[in-house]
């Protein structure tokens, strides 16, 4: 089977790459730049997803059955200081898609990667979120991604291209950068290092997320491609929800040294969400999909991979029995 990713690049995009290989497909990954050295035996090409002359011409040597549409601009707070930019990517890179297939007469299989932003504030009552809920998002990344499902939706109604819309909600893991879970333990490795002071930088310390690892979520996209019906859409979330004052616990659980927390009003957001949590009842029921990897599992490898960048504590000329590597 040849499997096409675009955004291959970027940090989900690598752990599905391998996910396909692992499966036996032929797989070639696509983005604006080049991918991690973790890739293994896939196939790359350079190619902005908006090119309406290069990503034709791959897409007819390469004749995908399968495309997972991951390329994106995905950080909420970039969209809010570039929406021409994030629109034009990812709308724009959407349509490009969908009209070279439509263009080539081509109907692979098409899992679009939507988002939980498209929900925006739901309300207590209404958690966790399902299908069906109504769409009101707080920033252009949000809005861009309810037009990028809407697109999916209608090339299938008007065109029988056979798209699946999977709203992917909060996920991390090693590699991640910018997200919360990633910027918390980076900045207590930091500390660990001695690169900082001993003192963690937050915002809001209640806002809540259900949390996947990305290896969970390859799984899930894999499985969505197998077992979901095209046309319809489906949340892929984690099963529980924590604070980010409960992160920073499991954080001061694994980290070396012991730190303190404070909030600074610069890094609260306007436009965040108190709690996101989505119903995955309807992707659980045609794939039998559970989540499989414990969050103090995932955060501990993300220690393992800061540690290994950022440089390890012993490689400094200090052990764990120096006083400084005592836990919280």
């Amino acid at each position: 089977m040849n499997v096409l990713i675009t955004g291959a690049s970027g940090f989900i995009g690598g752990y599905l790459v391998n996910y396909c290989k692992e499966a036996g497909c032929s797989v070639l990954g696509i983005d604006v730049r080049e991918p991690e050295a973790t890739w293994t035996g896939a196939a790359f090409e350079f190619c902005d997803v908006r090119d309406a002359k290069r990503l034709p011409e791959l897409i007819s040597i390469f004749q995908p059955h399968r495309i997972f549409h991951l390329a994106a601009q995905s950080r909420p707070i970039e969209s809010l200081a570039r929406p021409r930019e994030t629109m034009d990517i990812n709308v724009g890179g959407t349509v490009n898609l969908f009209e070279t297939l439509r263009s080539a007469g081509l109907k692979p299989s098409v899992i679009v990667a939507c988002s939980s932003a498209e929900y925006g504030q739901v309300a207590a009552e209404d958690l966790p979120v399902q299908e069906k809920h109504t769409f009101r998002p707080l920033h252009p990344y949000g809005v861009s991604k309810v037009a990028q499902d809407l697109l999916a939706a209608q090339y299938f109604d008007n065109f029988s291209i056979p798209s699946i819309r999977i709203r992917i909600f909060n996920t991390t893991g090693p590699g991640q950068r910018g997200d919360v879970c990633s910027d918390l333990v980076k900045s207590a490795v930091e500390i660990e290092m001695g690169i900082r002071p001993p003192t963690m930088m937050v915002g809001n310390l209640a806002s809540r997320r259900a949390i996947l690892d990305v290896r969970d979520l390859a799984h899930a996209l894999w499985l969505s491609a197998e077992c979901c019906v095209a046309g319809e859409v489906y949340n892929i979330a984690g099963d529980q929800t924590y604070s980010v004052q409960e992160l920073i616990e499991i954080i001061r659980a694994e980290s070396l040294v012991k730190f303190e927390v404070k909030q600074d009003q610069m890094l609260m957001r306007a436009c965040d969400e108190p709690i996101v949590a989505g119903n995955t009842n309807k992707f659980r029921t045609c794939s039998a999909w559970t989540a499989q990897i414990q969050l103090s599992t995932t955060i501990r490898d993300m220690f393992g991979w800061w540690r290994a960048r950022l440089g390890s504590p012993r490689r400094l000329g200090l052990s764990k029995k120096h006083p400084e590597f005592a836990k919280a």
